[in-house]
């Protein structure tokens, strides 16, 4: 190697040790397209996913004020006190249940989400989702894949989306956009949420149970926490019936999984159309198999647009922290 591209190569590892540092942890799906864009304004650290793996990082844990995370990595207690000058969290995902947000309050940490930047992508996935499971579009495709040769086409009626009545579980912003979609359909929207919305005039339901019962299908928009853990239990699947389904585009343990698996099997529910599911990556193996259940692997939010959109709030929201301005997307608690 000539001496003047070395003098050049050692430069550039001295510019980048100088940069900022960012603590990057659960391999969000954005990584790759925010090293590209923003490896010339911070050095990303970039460990194995476990706690231990923290321990061996070239930089010194105690000088990093920055972290990236993903919904798979759990910023708990622990992993904060290994980063004692931290400022900020930035988490990739609009939901924030993997964060111990009192233990970053009470160590002053910012925290920022994606807020409502993936509002669009979700909404169309959930609408997506529904007239899939409903009208059994992967199904359909798997049957003309596997048995076209047959001499007639045999296949199980799907239903009817158009006029069907939709309740919605969480009218947030993502549940707000999956409502205009199905208008659009001339599905009758009903809600259920921590509170009641003013601004709007679908029916608003307490109970989740009440609102199962007069619904054709449910369709899982809001936040995970302690209140909303198994909001979607057996006597809400018991209510919804035989030829009711449920879509879930929010948070595996919104539902409680073993019982969907038993309402599936026993045929005590019409469908079911998972985006997430409670121990991810792991999915229950009798899910599989099943024509009336559509699976896909927690990608709603991520569309080619919107990962160049959430590299662009990611890196707004370090250089605010770091610059000692507000943040763009602060998650406030």
């Amino acid at each position: 190697m000539a001496e003047e591209e070395k003098v050049e190569l050692q430069q550039l590892k001295h510019e980048n040790q100088d940069l900022p540092q960012v603590l990057v942890l659960g391999s969000p799906t954005c990584l790759q397209t925010l090293k590209q864009l923003y490896s010339h304004k911070f050095r990303f650290l970039i460990p194995n996913t476990s706690l231990d793996s923290l321990y061996p990082l070239t930089a010194p844990l105690s000088s990093i004020s920055a972290v990236i995370c993903s919904a798979s990595f759990s910023i708990t207690a622990p992993v904060l006190r290994l980063l004692p000058s931290l400022r900020l969290v930035v988490t990739t995902s609009a939901g924030t249940d993997h964060i111990d947000l009192n233990e970053c309050g009470c160590r002053g940490i910012q925290v920022a989400g994606a807020g409502k930047l993936f509002s669009d992508e979700v909404a169309d996935m959930a609408v997506g989702l529904l007239i899939d499971v409903m009208r059994r579009v992967s199904a359909a495709d798997r049957f003309v894949r596997t048995i076209c040769e047959a001499a007639t086409w045999d296949f199980p009626l799907g239903y009817k989306i158009s006029g069907k009545r939709i309740g919605i579980v969480g009218l947030g912003s993502i549940g707000m956009e999956v409502a205009k979609r199905l208008e659009c359909f001339g599905c009758t929207i009903l809600y259920h949420s921590k509170h009641k919305k003013s601004a709007v005039s679908y029916p608003f339901y307490n109970s989740v149970i009440d609102l199962a019962a007069t619904s054709n299908a449910l369709v899982l928009c809001c936040a995970l926490n302690e209140e909303t853990r198994h909001i979607v239990n057996r006597e809400v699947m018991l209510a919804l019936g035989k030829e009711g389904f449920i879509v879930n585009v929010g948070r595996g343990s919104l539902i409680d999984e073993k019982q969907l698996v038993k309402f599936l099997m026993d045929g005590e529910i019409g469908g079911a159309a998972l985006d997430v599911f409670e121990d991810e990556p792991n999915v229950p193996k009798e899910l599989l198999s099943m024509d009336n259940v559509v699976l896909t692997p927690h990608c709603a939010a991520f569309t080619s647009e919107c990962i160049i959109k959430l590299c662009e709030l990611v890196a707004g929201n370090i250089e605010a922290s770091l610059s000692d301005k507000p943040l763009i997307t602060q998650v406030k608690w």
